[in-house]
């Protein structure tokens, strides 16, 4: 069970960008212990940690790959709005920063996704 984890951890590592990736790589494949990697970034031991464990649910939820599965259903803006909120786990607020938009198309953007989403996993549970 671990290593499954582990294997679609590490193959969905590159969806991730900069410090994450960075972060996430040493931690699969290099093994490094939190402390080790907290002295490399600067960062306390317990800040690594909470960021090592809320990528892997990120990563290992499999919302984002949902959404680049049904890309067809989304602007290249939406994409990335979804791998803001999905991956990243920036807030509204900060991902209408960095898009430069409004807290209100974001967060119509963001239900959107969820609604697919919604959609994509009654359909999983109706195939089953």
């Amino acid at each position: 069970m671990r290593e499954a984890r582990t294997d679609i951890l590490r193959s969905r590592v590159n969806l991730l960008a900069g410090k994450d990736k960075a972060l996430m790589t040493m931690y699969l494949d290099n093994g490094g212990s939190f402390r080790q990697m907290a002295r490399l970034t600067g960062v306390n031991e317990v800040t690594v940690a909470r960021k090592i464990r809320s990528l892997s649910a990120r990563l290992a939820d499999g919302k984002y790959i949902t959404c680049l599965r049904n890309r067809n259903r989304f602007s290249k803006m939406e994409l990335s709005i979804a791998k803001d909120y999905l991956l990243s786990g920036l807030s509204i607020r900060k991902i209408a920063e960095a898009r430069h938009s409004t807290v209100y198309s974001i967060r119509k953007t963001i239900k959107k996704i969820q609604n697919v989403l919604k959609g994509q996993s009654r359909n999983t549970r109706c195939e089953k």
